[in-house]
């Protein structure tokens, strides 16, 4: 966890590395680190779903727009799977990054229950471009919901569910 004055920690989340190449391990951390302004190392453990690939969760904390920060500094990496979570805030919206190696980055406004909110203009979109068609318009709330990328990526998030999960907050 990325520590620093009360005043200054406005957001928080979770880094989810769903499988590295072991080699990558280490520039993942500093990329993290340089992201969000102090340096990390987190608990690599293997990923059972890709052989020789490992996996993390880190919980950080660190001004608004730190997940978005986190998601561009490791997006370049074409073997790399993740999740980058920003929670909702006072005034501010949640967001989700999420990315593999076949789609690329996709990112969703989320609310104060991480549920994935899709902008009205996005639906209407895809009621527009769907017409009388039903299966388009699947297709695009799909699209709009990052079904693809969920779909790609669950397998590899199963693989934390033997984990215990303990969040440790600075308190006073």
């Amino acid at each position: 966890m990325v520590a620093g004055s009360g005043s200054q920690l406005k957001a928080r989340g979770v880094l989810f590395v769903h499988s590295s190449p072991r080699a990558l391990c280490p520039h993942v951390e500093w990329a993290a680190g340089r992201a969000l302004g102090a340096a990390v190392n987190f608990d690599w453990i293997e990923q059972p779903v890709l052989k020789g690939a490992q996996r993390t969760e880190f919980y950080w904390e660190g001004p608004q727009g730190s997940g978005a920060a986190l998601a561009s500094a490791l997006r370049g990496w074409e073997h790399l799977r993740f999740e980058v979570t920003e929670d909702a805030g006072l005034g501010t919206d949640g967001g989700r990054w999420m990315h593999t190696p076949d789609l690329g980055i996709f990112f969703a406004q989320t609310d104060t229950a991480g549920n994935t909110v899709v902008p009205e203009d996005r639906i209407r979109y895809a009621i527009e471009v769907a017409g009388s068609n039903t299966l388009e318009l699947h297709r695009e709330l799909r699209l709009a919901l990052g079904q693809a990328w969920d779909d790609e990526l669950e397998p590899f998030r199963h693989a934390s569910d033997l984990n215990s999960v303990v969040w440790l907050h600075k308190v006073g």
